[in-house]
C-alpha cells in the first residue's frame, strides 16, 4: 500500500509570504532611493571639484588664464584655454543629477585666481538630495 506524502506549501501559506515580503520592501525602498540619490550627488559634486581643481592646476602650469563654462541646462562642465575645450564633462548624465549655478563661467588667471568666481556656487540636485559647490574669490573650492 503506497502512501503519499504531502510536501510542499498550500496556496495561502504562499501569499502570507509575498504579503509580508512586499509590506518589508515598501518599508525599505524609500531610504534606499535617498541613500542612492544622496551618493550620486555627493559623487557630482566630487566631479564638479575635481573639474575646477584641473582647471586651476593647468592655469598654475600653463601660465595662461583657463576658463570654465558650467552649462546648466544640458549639465556639462568644461574647461577651455581660449576657444580650446581641454576637458569637457557630462556632470548630469554621468551622475544623473541636475546642475544649477549662479554665474554661468568663472577664468583662472596665470596665478590661480578666479576672476568671475566671486558668488559662485554650483549646485548639484537629484530628488531631495542636495549638494553645493563654492568657489572662493580666490578661485578655491570648498
Amino acid at each position: 500500500m503506497r502512501r503519499f506524502s504531502r510536501e510542499g506549501y498550500t496556496i495561502l501559506e504562499l501569499v502570507i509570504v509575498v504579503t509580508i515580503s512586499a509590506i518589508v520592501l515598501s518599508i525599505a525602498i524609500p531610504p534606499c532611493q535617498r541613500m542612492l540619490d544622496r551618493a550620486s550627488v555627493h559623487a557630482a559634486a566630487g566631479d564638479v571639484g575635481a573639474m575646477l581643481s584641473t582647471a586651476r592646476a593647468i592655469a598654475l602650469a600653463g601660465h595662461a588664464s583657463v576658463g570654465v563654462d558650467i552649462d546648466s541646462t544640458s549639465g556639462i562642465v568644461r574647461v577651455r584655454r581660449g576657444s580650446e575645450i581641454l576637458v569637457a564633462r557630462n556632470i548630469g548624465q554621468a551622475h544623473g543629477v541636475q546642475v544649477g549655478r549662479t554665474r554661468d563661467s568663472l577664468t583662472y588667471d596665470p596665478r590661480g585666481l578666479g576672476r568671475g568666481a566671486a558668488n559662485l556656487s554650483i549646485m548639484l540636485r537629484r530628488r531631495t538630495a542636495v549638494e553645493t559647490v563654492f568657489v572662493s574669490r580666490l578661485g578655491r573650492v570648498r
